[in-house]
């Protein structure tokens, strides 16, 4: 049982022992309330894709054309609200409709006409890269309402008016505290109930007390700033809607089916070109979203934004545990490998290496990662 929970907390471990190498190489620089807020708002939309990601990767497929997709869609909402003066509100709706139909547009061509979503998405990020060099006419178009950059640089006000403390946010994470160790003793007690084998007592009170601690210290970090930028809690907002998906409706089971094995999928009712469609229009619009955010932290539309972008997407799916042949992955893990990659990236640069260093380091750890990946195949078989 040991065993089982410490590979299942590895990659929380990993993400942990990281961001103390990097506090201690950065001289406590890291985990200063303002950079603690920057890695947030730095990182978002790369979570935002990494959620879209694992699920096209849970069922055995890969999406080259994210990056590329963001970037066309903030340039369509910078057309919209910046030369059009179109409201906010219906340019975003407006965008993630556009993203929906590019979505259903590559899904169409995966799903129906099996041609592999490598090419397919391929094929799409050459497209929409050169879309969006057009629509801009090779130019930046800025800036954008004030009210839409706040998605990415506004946070939530304090109800209690506290002065250097952002009070709000500290009653937030004792809510939040409350309500997840309440939920993990719920479970626990269905999981004994039925029978399941559980966590000992000590090493569950233990990881309560590491919930309760990390959450607690977190919003503290956070209250001393400026609180809980807008962002985190569109993130928060997705992280739930999409694991309850993944871990609670059929849907979800249905994603892993396929995932695991498509033609026993499909023998056993799995509508599964249905259900690869759904998922690839589902990315369109999470790469939408992805662009609309970057584009709020940029306040501009340029032609290069969403670069490499799907690779970061990619690479923490696999840090966090997705496996390359498909069937295998969970939003957290996603979230915690993109996290893996954010402090990374941050960590570097504080320590002044240039990006050639950067670019090198990410790929020796995703071919780590894949390779752990496929080492735990082999033996598992």
């Amino acid at each position: 049982m040991l065993a089982n929970n410490m590979r299942q907390y590895s990659m929380i471990m990993s993400l942990v022992f990281i961001m103390f190498l990097f506090q201690i190489l950065t001289d406590g620089i890291l985990l200063r309330p303002l950079n603690i807020t920057n890695l947030i708002l730095q990182n978002s939309y790369i979570l935002v894709l990494a959620i879209g990601m694992v699920l096209v990767i849970i069922t055995g497929h890969i999406d080259l054309s994210v990056g590329s997709i963001a970037a066309f869609v903030g340039a369509i909402s910078a057309i919209l609200m910046v030369d059009h003066q179109v409201s906010p509100v219906l340019a975003i709706i407006i965008s993630l409709l556009v993203g929906a139909l590019i979505g259903a547009w590559q899904g169409f061509w995966v799903a129906y006409v099996k041609i592999p979503s490598f090419i397919v998405t391929l094929a799409g990020m050459l497209l929409f890269r050169g879309l969006t060099m057009i629509v801009l006419e090779g130019k930046s178009i800025a800036p954008f309402p004030e009210s839409f950059q706040k998605i990415s640089s506004g946070f939530i006000p304090d109800l209690f008016g506290g002065g250097t403390i952002h009070v709000f946010t500290l009653v937030l994470g004792v809510i939040l505290s409350v309500i997840l160790v309440l939920n993990e003793i719920k479970s626990r007690r269905t999981q004994r109930k039925y029978n399941f084998a559980v966590q000992p007592t000590g090493l569950f009170a233990l990881k309560l007390v590491a919930i309760v601690a990390i959450i607690n210290v977190f919003a503290y970090v956070l209250a001393t700033y400026e609180g809980i930028p807008n962002i985190l809690i569109i993130l928060a907002v997705l992280i739930v809607a999409y694991r309850f998906v993944t871990n609670k409706t059929k849907a979800g089971r249905h994603v892993y089916a396929i995932g695991g094995n498509e033609k026993a999928a499909q023998l056993s009712g799995v509508k599964t070109k249905r259900v690869t469609f759904w998922v690839f229009v589902n990315m369109g619009v999470l790469a939408a979203l992805s662009g609309l955010i970057f584009a709020a932290r940029l306040n501009a539309a340029t032609p290069k934004a969403g670069n490499l972008f799907e690779l970061d997407a990619i690479a923490a799916c696999f840090i966090g545990g997705a496996s390359a042949y498909g069937g295998i992955g969970t939003v957290a893990g996603a979230i915690i490998g993109g996290l893996v990659m954010g402090i990374m990236n941050n960590g570097m640069s504080l320590l002044g290496l240039g990006i050639d260093w950067q670019q090198g380091i990410k790929g020796l750890v995703l071919l780590a990662a894949v390779a752990f990946d496929i080492y735990n195949k082999n033996k598992a078989s």
